[in-house]
């Protein structure tokens, strides 16, 4: 690394987020102070110079050291790295494109264990289930999550997104939110990008221990379910107790449908996929509480005379649990209750997450390689009761299920430099994959009935399907996606005031899907038995526990048998994309910035059955998209003051459908407790973009913005909820022909030094975040139309929607605040914060009203403080989690009536930390 750039206080960031170009910086470069300039001033007026046009480079004395000017290390596709000098204003402001950048020390104010908590502060970003972020209301198919500036795959069959509540902020330097489109970014550009940039090589060697313990109020303590399973569960890896069994593999490899297979082959299968250690579910008293540990460690050291080469490190674990009853209602079109559902579900889960990053900086060259490992589990055991109004019948629902979800991710990015000219190399390889093996169910119900068994609460394991009560089931689901990706991107400075990027992204995304339903049946004697297997019959053979049943019957003499409903269990997807850019910076003028570019995008999307069945048609079902576009996109950027900067922006985007989207398989959700299945019929959707912003900067970090956006988009795709013949409901997808959202936004960032107050208030001050965002979405142009949904024939689409409906996941409006004291010199902050969401709408059924999501006031409070323990540093924080104890809503109101169709209570949490570093 050269002394001048040690020695100037640099900045790096891709010309993607700030105009001036590798050529303005080379005249800063080199000029140590003490030579000529020797003078403060005349370095500043040269580091003025060679940003550019309004480029704040302020003496020491004139602002206080604030993290809000800290470094943030920001990897993005687009070409040159700039140097800038000391003290230069904040991204935000500095970038030709609208974003939100957290940096580490922002992210670490949050206080929130993991990304998606912490986004959730940003202007306009909502969290919405399980890590799914939402950018101005848009669904996750509109948002892109990309780490490093390369795509990533998905472990998550709900979502192509990743959920991004499985990256631990201990491996995020930076996390960065682009609202407005530029072409060096995929074309899936809706609501905005999201890009992490993992942990960079440390400016010296280091090494930090962090652990944190705590719990919440309804569960640690209280009593909760699960199941053996293995004794390693608790970190997050099975100890082979999961593994396919030898009968189901063997058969599997036959190509052979279940029902075809002889009596002896289906007995054998089913003693093995319901067993009793993986089926039986336990009371647990006093539940433990929450707890997370994780070290991280970097060195770096010279190599040769003009090198240096840079370790990091990371690993961690965390467990916790979670305990929920939920209220699950379903009702008729007029909303009478039909079904009332009380289900207590216990989760534990496990988080394991590794990083290790090797890079090295020789002369203006840097080469990084990062490889970040990530295993998240879930263990989860519940027992519900539900009460059918209809046929006056009890039902006993009892379900164990393991879902673990990994990410392997390794990729090279190396950033070049040669005077006026940079390249950009990027490429890597990403796999996920996720498991759910022996998800098992046991359905009992007690008819009610004046028959022998009515008082009883019976197995339904016979061919004779009790009415509206599933069978007992056991489920085998397997994902695994690969992805290839690679760009290339170069920049070149045509003139000072003029610069010129050209690149090419390709990616490669293959996916197989594969869900392995099983249902038990018996055959009994009627007489003997009735509707199945009650309690009599059980005493009598020993079978007192679930895993005993399959066995237990056999022995007694009833034969047992397997059916398997999905006609096409599993699926292969793929996703091919070629693209090429070219994008132009130029500054016609003093006090404007034009920011123009092309993006060219061919992609092809696939799905298609996979052959399991030696008997099976891969040309039924299939989705074939292909498809190219041009995407413009330009941005201009105007400083009318030296205080106040506009912006205009406007671009065309696509959205793509998603795998999960496209394929006709039934999943189900731990988290919304809700069955999906896809449609293979959807098509691409188109948008259109535009923004206007104000932003006025203050000084020292203090600023104020105001915004305006519009969106028209073409062919978006909605969820829609159907009720089963069951009474229960699953959700799919259908394209509506038009859709439109407006709205506005405002930030405030605002410090207020409280030295006049004197004593301990000396060297704090206030700190205020504050930001709010107002949306509105209408869905049109289905008057009359009809859509494919699958199975069946077409549907109109106006049964699901009227005029002026919200389109799903779009909160009217969101809003949070931070308000806190912390220290100027030493570490020392104590924040609340507020996040509100108005209600959303998350499915539309047809003849019923919308379900809704209303999320509410939540209120947390964050403090962190730096210590000394044997003589080593020492970092304490302590959280306090929704405060108020704000309940989860999930409902459908027709204004006589309302159902509660996933609601449960949450507690407040509390946590407390320590890390040491070394």
């Amino acid at each position: 690394m050269s002394t001048g750039k040690r020695l100037a206080g640099v900045l790096l960031l891709s010309t993607a987020l700030s105009f001036p170009a590798t050529g303005f910086a080379q005249d800063v470069i080199g000029v140590p102070p003490g030579d000529d300039p020797s003078t403060e001033s005349a370095e500043i007026q040269q580091a003025e110079d060679a940003l550019g046009p309004g480029a704040e480079v302020l003496e020491d004395s004139d602002q206080p050291v604030d993290d809000t000017y800290s470094e943030p290390d920001i990897s993005v596709p687009g070409g040159d790295i700039i140097v800038t000098g000391r003290r230069v204003r904040d991204v935000t402001r500095s970038s030709t494109q609208v974003v939100n950048v957290l940096t580490a020390e922002q992210i670490a104010r949050t206080g929130e264990g993991d990304i998606a908590g912490a986004l959730n502060r940003v202007t306009g970003l909502s969290l919405v289930g399980d890590g799914r972020v939402y950018v101005r209301g848009l669904g996750d198919r509109y948002s892109l999550a990309m780490l490093n500036g390369l795509p990533l795959p998905s472990p998550e069959p709900l979502s192509r997104v990743v959920p991004l509540d499985i990256f631990p902020t201990n491996v995020i330097a930076s996390s960065l939110v682009q609202k407005t489109y530029s072409a060096n970014f995929p074309g899936e550009f809706g609501g905005g990008v999201i890009n992490l940039t993992t942990r960079a090589v440390p400016d010296e060697s280091f090494f930090t221990l962090s652990v944190s313990g705590g719990g919440d109020t309804r569960t640690t303590g209280r009593d909760g379910l699960s199941y053996y399973g293995s004794d390693i569960d608790w970190t997050g890896f099975d100890n082979g107790n999961r593994d396919i069994p030898s009968n189901l593999e063997s058969f599997y490899a036959s190509g052979e449908r279940i029902e075809n297979a002889g009596i002896q082959t289906q007995e054998g299968i089913a003693g093995q996929i319901f067993p009793t250690n993986l089926a039986t579910v336990q009371k647990i008293g006093n539940l433990p509480p929450n707890w997370s540990a994780s070290a991280t460690a970097g060195t770096s050291f010279d190599v040769g005379s003009d090198a240096v080469l840079g370790v990091i490190a990371t690993a961690g674990l965390k467990n916790s649990w979670r305990n929920r009853l939920v209220t699950s209602q379903t009702g008729t079109t007029n909303l009478d209750l039909r079904d009332d559902t009380q289900n207590f579900i216990t989760d534990q889960r496990m988080l394991f997450n590794a990083l290790v990053g090797i890079g090295m900086d020789f002369g203006e060259h840097t080469i990084r390689w990062t490889n970040l490992y990530i295993r998240d589990t879930r263990k989860q055991a519940s027992l519900a009761n539900t009460y059918q109004f209809e046929d006056n019948f009890d039902v006993v629902t009892q379900n164990t299920a393991w879902y673990e979800r990994q990410l392997i991710d390794s990729q090279v990015v190396g950033e070049f430099e040669f005077g006026p000219f940079s390249l950009d190399l990027r490429g890597g390889y990403a796999r996920t994959d996720r498991e759910a093996p022996y998800n098992l169910t046991f359905n009992y119900v007690r008819t009610n009935l004046d028959t022998p068994t009515g008082n009883y609460y019976v197995a339904n394991v016979t061919g004779n399907q009790i009415q509206n009560v599933d069978p007992i089931t056991s489920v085998f689901e397997d994902l695994q996606e690969q992805l290839w990706y690679g760009g290339i991107d170069a920049s070149y400075e045509i003139m000072p005031d003029l610069v010129s990027t050209i690149g090419y992204a390709y990616s490669d995304t293959d996916r197989y899907s594969a869900r392995r339903e099983f249902q038990l049946q018996m055959s009994v004697d009627p007489d003997q038995v009735g509707n199945g297997l009650n309690n009599n019959v059980l005493t009598a053979v020993g079978l007192r526990r679930p895993g005993d049943i399959v066995n237990g019957a056999t022995l007694a003499g009833f034969n047992v048998a397997l059916v398997e409903p999905s006609q096409s269990p599993a699926f292969d997807a793929a996703l091919q994309v070629h693209a090429g850019y070219g994008q132009l910076r130029w500054l016609p003028l003093d006090t404007l910035t034009v920011d123009v570019g092309v993006r060219y995008e061919k992609g092809e999307q696939n799905v298609s059955l996979a052959p399991v069945f030696s008997d099976i048609d891969p040309t039924a079902s299939v989705t074939n998209i292909e498809e190219d576009y041009f995407l413009p996109a330009a941005t201009l950027t105007f400083e009318a003051s030296d205080d106040l900067q506009l912006r205009l922006s406007g671009s065309k985007t696509i959205g793509r459908p998603q795998f999960r989207e496209l394929i006709e398989q039934t999943y189900y959700d731990p988290e919304t407790n809700r069955q999906f299945r896809g449609n293979p019929f959807l098509s691409d959707s188109e948008l259109l973009n535009a923004e206007v912003r104000a932003e006025y900067y203050i000084g020292g970090g203090d600023r104020l913005s105001v915004a305006g956006f519009y969106k028209e988009i073409d062919e978006p795709i909605e969820a829609v909820t159907n009720i089963t013949s069951g009474g229960g409901r699953i959700t799919s997808f259908i394209n509506v022909p038009k859709a439109k959202l407006y709205g506005a936004e405002f930030e405030a960032q605002y410090g207020y030094e409280l030295f006049d107050v004197g004593g301990w208030f000396e060297t704090k001050k206030l700190m205020l975040i504050a930001n709010y965002t107002y949306s509105k979405s209408e869905l049109s142009g289905f008057d009359g139309e009809t859509t494919a949904l699958f199975p069946g024939s077409p549907v109109t689409i106006d049964s699901y929607f009227d005029t002026g409906d919200a389109m799903t996941g779009q909160s009217e409006h969101v809003a949070n605040l931070q308000f806190g004291l912390e220290d100027m010199g030493v570490l020392q902050q104590f924040t609340v914060l507020l996040n509100y969401a108005s209600d959303r709408v998350i499915g539309y059924g047809p003849q019923q009203p919308p379900i809704v999501e209303d999320p509410g006031l939540t209120v947390d409070f964050v403090a962190r403080t730096e210590a000394e323990f044997l003589g080593q540093g020492v970092e304490l924080n302590f959280q306090a989690r929704n405060i108020f104890a704000r309940s989860h809503l999930e409902y459908q109101d027709n204004g006589t009536n309302r159902l509660d169709v996933n609601s449960y209570k949450r507690g407040a949490s509390f946590s407390l930390g320590a890390s040491m570093e070394f």
